[in-house]
């Protein structure tokens, strides 16, 4: 367990919890060649903008220096490496190697008070998380972004895409799930399955927008043009905003809008900076467009 004094502060309660690897992203532009990424890292960080008191479970190196992510109470065990991306944009999109993973998330790493969290969300990167954590929140509104479930590592550290067994069990079990058309390579017959099997699901598209399912039914939901510099990490902060929302009683259309506002707000800029600011939260709950940029993550 660490970042205890942050665990202390936060002792009466959490309302979101991000479960999940938080990890590092090779990136020879930046001092010290990477920067901290994961969902769970852009979910909590963007929960905490919208007002909620957010927290991570996971498992990482500690020893690090957490830097955005100071202030964000954080359990599990310490970890000689952190999972590691190498990204790679090319002719074919994005290419990725795995350069080191970090131990799995179970249920023991749980401190007991986050057990009555208000909202959970499952943001696995690699397929880190133990399904049993799952049953310990019979209460909680539960979220679920399965790009981590959706994709495994050869032998040669490559990101592949993998089938997904548990597919039935995760999304019965969650009140909502946000994924992209490339978690699953475009594939509607696998689309159509999730709406089938998870009573809210969001599948976006980049600049085409989204598809909001609601038992099983979709609405199109429109992206405003703009211009992209990076797209790394708006999924997340769609599903954060999109979890907040629907845990706010918020309509899931409107609840889409919201976060969309939000994720394309982020693409203007890298790493853990593309976490919305104070100004793009109330612009986006007014309503308003964000300023040329896309709505919805690729």
């Amino acid at each position: 367990m660490y970042n205890s004094s942050m665990l202390n502060r936060f002792a009466a309660g959490i309302d979101y919890l991000a479960i999940g690897h938080v990890t590092r992203d090779l990136d020879p532009g930046t001092a010290g060649g990477s920067t901290w990424g994961g969902t769970s890292a852009y979910a909590a960080l963007t929960a905490q903008r919208l007002g909620l008191r957010s927290a991570i479970l996971t498992t990482f190196d500690s020893e690090a220096e957490l830097g955005p992510l100071a202030g964000i109470p954080i359990a599990g065990i310490g970890s000689e490496y952190s999972t590691t991306f190498n990204n790679r944009a090319t002719d074919r999109g994005r290419e990725q190697k795995v350069t080191h993973r970090a131990p799995r998330i179970h249920p023991y790493m749980l401190p007991e008070i986050w057990r009555s969290s208000n909202l959970v969300h499952f943001g696995p990167v690699l397929d880190e998380i133990d399904l049993a954590l799952f049953r310990l929140f019979p209460d909680a509104f539960v979220g679920v972004t399965p790009q981590g479930w959706l994709r495994e590592v050869d032998a040669g550290g490559n990101v592949t895409r993998a089938d997904w067994p548990e597919a039935v069990f995760v999304l019965d079990h969650a009140d909502a799930a946000v994924l992209s058309e490339g978690d699953v390579a475009g594939d509607e017959d696998q689309i159509r399955s999730f709406a089938e099997a998870c009573r809210i699901l969001v599948v976006t598209a980049g600049a085409a927008g989204c598809r909001v399912f609601v038992d099983g039914f979709p609405t199109e939901v429109r992206a405003q043009p703009a211009r992209e510099t990076d797209s790394t990490g708006a999924g997340d902060i769609f599903a954060a905003a999109f979890f907040t929302r629907l845990y706010r009683k918020d309509d899931p259309v409107d609840a889409a809008r919201f976060a969309g506002r939000l994720a394309g707000a982020s693409v203007g800029r890298r790493a853990l900076e593309a976490v919305p600011t104070d100004a793009e939260v109330y612009e986006a709950a007014a309503g308003r467009e964000t300023t040329d940029t896309p709505d919805f993550p690729r």
